[in-house]
C-alpha cells in the first residue's frame, strides 16, 4: 500500500524581551537556578500578573509578517494541569481568542518549487520551569528561571507532507523571527522548540490518520530524523494489523526511536477558562499601522531584491538571504568591492567553509565584511591572483593583518604582472623542460591541451604562485607555438 504522511507543527519561539511576560524578572540564559524567579513566577498568593507590552508588540509583528488576521480583542486563559515545575498549577496561555489568527508562510523546496503552508494561529503564553534529573540521585531538581518566559506558539495547518518539508518550514520560521528581531532562534538554548504532529494515511484517503505528537525537538537535523523514524514506525504498526493510539512521544536521539510519554490530551483535559487576573487585550488599528510601517525587509523580499539588484541566481540569493546577519554581511562585502558575484562566491565559499569548520556564526567571523571586500578589490585590480587570495584570507582569519593590503605587503604576495619578468621566468621553465617542449610541439591538439597544464603548473611553481595566471597562459602559448 502507498502511504501519505500528514504533518502539522507547533513551534514555540521565545520572545526576546528583557523581562518575563507577566513579571519584571530577567530572561537571561544560563543564570544560576532559581535566581530569576519572582513572587509572581512562583505563584505566591496575592500576586498579580502584569502583561509585558513588548510581548504583545512582537506577536503583532509576527502576525503582520505572515499576512495573518490579528484579533482586535484577544483573551488570556488558564490551562490547568499539575507538574512540579509549574508552581501555580496552571499555565497562562490563550485558547479561544488568540492574538494572531490565520496566516501563511511560503517555503522553497529542494527542487526549487514554492509551497504555501497555512498557519492556523499564533498565541502568547508563559513557559513553565525546568525539571532537572541528571544531578540529583533519586531526586529531581526544579529550576524556575524559565517560568514565565514569554513564548509565541505558532501552530501550522496539517499541510506538510514530508520530513524535508517540515525542516524547510521550521527554517523559514526561524529566519523570519530572527529577521523581525523577536526571537534569537537559538535552538540549543531552547529559544526555538518544535512539537511535530505526525500521522499517515493510505494515498488518496481524505480522512486523516491518528496522530502522535513528538514533543520538544530542538534541532533541524533531529526534526527530520524524528519525523522519519515516526513515519516508519506508524506504517509498520498499521501493516502489522495494529492501531495507532493518539499519544505524546519523545524522540530518543541515541536510539533513534520515538518513545511513548503519555496519552495525548485534548483541550477539555486542561479545563481552560478565561484568566480572571488579566483583562482582554484590545489591539487598535493605528498600533498595527505603525508596526506595519516599521517592518524590516523580510526574507522573500530580500531574496527578490538580491536577484534583481545584484543579478544573483535564485539559489545564491536564497542562501545569502537565509539570515539577516548573513545578508547584511554580504551587502557590505559587495558594496566594498563593487562586484556582487565575486562577493557572493567568497561569502558562500571560503567564508562559509571557515565558519563551518570552526562552528562559528556569521557575527563571530574572524574576517570582517570590510576586510573581505578589500581583499576582493585586490583580486579585481590584479594585485593578487585568486590562489594567492586564499592565502591572504587565511592570514586575515588568523589575525596576521588588519587589512588585505597589510598582509600582501608583509608577506610579499603581490602578483607579478611585469611581462618582461614573466617572459624571463618562462624561458627558464621551458629550458629546464626541453624534452617536454619537443613532445608538445610534436603532439596533436588533444594531447597539447593536457600538456599545456603541465607547463602552467611549472611556471606558477617557479613564480611561487605570484605570476599573473592570465599573462602566464597568454605568453606561454606564444612561446610553445613560436
Amino acid at each position: 500500500m502507498q502511504w501519505e504522511t500528514v504533518i502539522g507543527l507547533e513551534i514555540h519561539a521565545q520572545l526576546s524581551t528583557q523581562s518575563k511576560i507577566f513579571s519584571a524578572s530577567a530572561t537571561t540564559f544560563g543564570a544560576e537556578p532559581n535566581t530569576q524567579a519572582s513572587l509572581v513566577d512562583l505563584g505566591m498568593p496575592g500576586t498579580l500578573p502584569v502583561l509585558n507590552a513588548e510581548a504583545v508588540r512582537m506577536a503583532c509583528q509576527f502576525g503582520l509578517a505572515i499576512d495573518a488576521e490579528i484579533a482586535e480583542r484577544n483573551v488570556f486563559a488558564r490551562k490547568n494541569y499539575f507538574y512540579p515545575d509549574l508552581p501555580k498549577g496552571y499555565q497562562t496561555s490563550q485558547m479561544d481568542h488568540p492574538i494572531v489568527g490565520k496566516g501563511f508562510l511560503d517555503i522553497t523546496l529542494e527542487d526549487g518549487t514554492v509551497k504555501r503552508i497555512g498557519i492556523t494561529r499564533a498565541h502568547l503564553e508563559e513557559d513553565a520551569g525546568k525539571s532537572l534529573h541528571e544531578d540529583f540521585q533519586g531526586m529531581s531538581g526544579i529550576d524556575l528561571n524559565r517560568a514565565g518566559t514569554p513564548l509565541l506558539e505558532i501552530v501550522s495547518e496539517p499541510d506538510i507532507r514530508s520530513a524535508k518539508e517540515a525542516v524547510a518550514y521550521v527554517k523559514a520560521i526561524h529566519a523570519l523571527v530572527r529577521y523581525l528581531g523577536i526571537c534569537d532562534g537559538n535552538m540549543a538554548e531552547g529559544s526555538l522548540r518544535c512539537d511535530c504532529n505526525v500521522s499517515v494515511r493510505p494515498k488518496g484517503q481524505a480522512e486523516f490518520g491518528t496522530r502522535r505528537e513528538i514533543k520538544n525537538v530542538n534541532s533541524f537535523k533531529f526534526i527530520e530524523r524524528a519525523i522519519n523514524t515516526e513515519i516508519e514506525w506508524q506504517i509498520d504498526e498499521i501493516e502489522s494489523g495494529n492501531k495507532i493510539v493518539q499519544e505524546t512521544v519523545l524522540y530518543d536521539v541515541a536510539a533513534n526511536k520515538t518513545k511513548s510519554m503519555r496519552s495525548k490530551e485534548e483541550a477539555n483535559d486542561y479545563r481552560y477558562f478565561p484568566c480572571p487576573d488579566l483583562l482582554p487585550v484590545v489591539i487598535e488599528q493605528s498600533f498595527l499601522d505603525d508596526l506595519r510601517a516599521k517592518l524590516p525587509e523580510l526574507p522573500p523580499q530580500k531574496r527578490e531584491r538580491f536577484e534583481s539588484q545584484y543579478a544573483l541566481s535564485t539559489y545564491d540569493a536564497s542562501v545569502l538571504s537565509a539570515s539577516r546577519e548573513l545578508a547584511d554581511y554580504f551587502e557590505v562585502v559587495a558594496k566594498t568591492c563593487g562586484d556582487a558575484k565575486l562577493a557572493a562566491n567568497w561569502v558562500m565559499g571560503e567564508l562559509s567553509s571557515l565558519l563551518n569548520k570552526d562552528n562559528l556564526e556569521i557575527d563571530q567571523s574572524p574576517v570582517s565584511a570590510e576586510q573581505l571586500g578589500g581583499m576582493i578589490l585586490r583580486i579585481k585590480d590584479n594585485t593578487i591572483s585568486g590562489k594567492i587570495a586564499k592565502m591572504v584570507f587565511e592570514a586575515l582569519a588568523a589575525g596576521e593583518g588588519a587589512t588585505a593590503d597589510e598582509v600582501i605587503d608583509k608577506k610579499g604576495l603581490k602578483q607579478v604582472t611585469d611581462s618582461g619578468a614573466i617572459e624571463a621566468m618562462l624561458d627558464e621553465v621551458l629550458a629546464a623542460n626541453a624534452e617536454q617542449v619537443e613532445q608538445y610541439r610534436a603532439s596533436d591538439e588533444a594531447k597539447r591541451g593536457k600538456m599545456f597544464g603541465f607547463f602552467v603548473g611549472q611556471a606558477m611553481k617557479a613564480s611561487k604562485g605570484k605570476a599573473n595566471p592570465g599573462q602566464v597562459n597568454e605568453l606561454l602559448k606564444k612561446k610553445l607555438e613560436g
